[in-house]
């Protein structure tokens, strides 16, 4: 039987995704944006958000739906605060300007607050939170789609997936980062179950009318964690984000507005600067010792492991930048394709 997966070198499988985005009609400077982020989830182990996102990317290129060049425009009224029109720009461009800008901000003035509209797929959340914090800022994020998941009592599709993520920097410490999305499991992680030929895990998926499945093939949307909890978190980030900056996401698509089924994301990126509020020299060790007090409280079990977010994604990613990503063979093959079609050259796997 042929192998389950590849094994490619991190640096290689970097470079390569480059070339691809590259060779689509994407700017150099932008491919390398939207490879770093792409990348960084296959080395931490979110593989959904990863290498297997690279075909649907291009996809997204080929038929317009993502902008090959994008305009990215800003407005502010207010120093702290600012909204970045992303001009349909794949979302690990948007979203990485957005991030940078808030820190940019938050230098200044405390915090950053940066609103982004027309972005299509914001990738790994945690990227740019976690971008935020290796500047030694608190990073917060929230991310409203369009509508694939079930909401209590609606049939159907009603809601968006929408992620969070907050990264909060720990000195000598990976930060500590949590990336969540509002749904019990991720699309793409629904796909990976297909792909696996496994059942999906009770009540996090539904078929087209609601109805609850574990047949991967009949999933067509997720369900909210939580049941009302996932799905109300899910419809406040659509306010905060969406409503907010004036491109309402929800009420279009289940309106009669033309260009309500246009696929499109808003995001809302915040920064924060721990010396606004206090002693900051103080903060980073007393997120340590936090940390340090969580991991050294009495384990539940023999055996049992006591982890913070953030920290499992970060020994992942530290192994595989060592020992290479493993990449299903199913997408190995589509990059395969993808590269013959676009002239790209295949990086050597074992």
């Amino acid at each position: 039987m042929p192998p389950a997966k590849v094994l490619v070198p991190a640096d290689e499988l970097g470079t390569f995704t480059t070339a691809l985005l590259t060779a689509a009609g994407v700017s150099p400077e932008n491919a390398a944006t939207i490879s770093a982020v792409l990348t960084w989830a296959s080395l931490r182990g979110v593989d959904s958000h990863g290498a297997s996102r690279v075909p649907r990317y291009l996809e997204l290129l080929d038929s317009g739906e993502a902008n090959r060049d994008p305009s990215l425009s800003v407005g502010s009224t207010s120093p702290a605060v600012a909204v970045l029109d992303a001009d349909r720009a794949p979302g690990p461009v948007a979203l990485t300007a957005a991030a940078d800008l808030a820190v940019e901000k938050a230098e200044i003035n405390g915090i950053g607050a940066i609103g982004v509209r027309r972005t299509v797929h914001t990738g790994a959340i945690g990227y740019y939170t976690s971008r935020i914090a290796e500047a030694g800022l608190v990073g917060i994020a929230f991310v409203a789609g369009m509508p694939n998941m079930a909401y209590p009592g609606v049939r159907g599709a009603a809601v968006a997936t929408s992620p969070l993520s907050i990264a909060v920097p720990a000195p000598g410490h990976a930060p500590a980062l949590l990336d969540m999305a509002t749904a019990g499991i991720a699309l793409g992680k629904i796909a990976q179950f297909r792909n696996a030929g496994k059942e999906l895990p009770p009540g996090t998926a539904a078929t087209a009318d609601g109805t609850p499945t574990t047949d991967p093939n009949l999933a067509k949307m997720p369900l909210p964690l939580g049941g009302v909890k996932g799905a109300g978190m899910s419809l406040v980030f659509e306010l905060l984000t969406s409503v907010l900056v004036g491109a309402p996401i929800l009420s279009s698509f289940h309106g009669d507005d033309p260009q309500g089924r246009v696929h499109r994301q808003n995001a809302l990126i915040l920064a924060l600067d721990p010396a606004a509020f206090g002693d900051g020299d103080a903060f980073g060790p007393a997120v340590a010792s936090t940390l340090d007090t969580l991991k050294g409280l009495t384990p539940a079990g023999e055996g049992a492991e006591i982890r913070y977010p953030g920290e499992g994604s970060a020994s992942v990613a530290v192994k595989r930048a060592a020992d290479g990503v493993p990449v299903a063979a199913k997408v190995w093959s589509e990059l395969q394709v993808s590269a013959e079609k676009l002239g790209v050259a295949v990086p050597a796997v074992a």
